[in-house]
């Protein structure tokens, strides 16, 4: 069986140094290969102009559509603003025990919410939402212990109050052998 590795595939500009130091904080929780790809999607077909955003639901399909190794799991990061029918909007989304998940920055910048700009900031908060994902895509449920990064985050306070590491009880449900 190939071994397990994950890939995180951009849509629209990110910084390469931004992404390269996601990866590092996402395969530091994982220990495994993380990969970068760029890739144009038109979104065009996936907005939603009565709400001015983006479904979600349809986005993670799109993904999961993509031909890759049953070994790798991949998140598709976006810098739009998504939704799902019975949520006014999402930060991330994956597949339970699947191999896709998304991830968007768009409500986690600062300036979202009429805060000074703050880079570091934002690093975490996306690292958290996208290591979150994939561990939905390892078979973790929403987690109740507050720091633990499987924590449910409703709101960017709650991204910031949960750390990015795994508690020890969801540690030990992940499977990466």
């Amino acid at each position: 069986m190939d071994k397990q590795s994950i890939l995180l595939i951009s849509h629209g500009h990110f910084d390469s140094d931004f992404l390269e130091k996601i990866a590092r904080d996402v395969g530091l929780q994982f220990h495994l290969d993380v990969q970068l790809e760029e890739s144009h999607m038109d979104l065009s077909d996936f907005y939603y102009s009565d709400r001015r955003q983006y479904d979600g639901n349809s986005l993670l399909k799109e993904i999961d559509s993509l031909a890759y190794a049953q070994s790798i799991k991949k998140v598709g990061l976006f810098r739009v603003d998504l939704f799902i029918p019975i949520l006014t909007y999402i930060f991330g989304q994956a597949i339970l025990e699947g191999n896709s998940g998304i991830a968007s920055l768009y409500r986690l910048r600062n300036e979202q919410y009429g805060m000074k700009k703050d880079e570091k900031l934002l690093l975490n908060r996306f690292a958290k939402i996208i290591i979150h994902e994939l561990g939905h895509t390892f078979g973790l449920i929403h987690c109740h212990i507050p720091v633990c990064v499987m924590r449910s985050s409703t709101y960017v306070e709650d991204i910031d109050q949960k750390g990015k590491d795994f508690c020890t009880p969801c540690r030990a449900k992940l499977d990466l052998d």
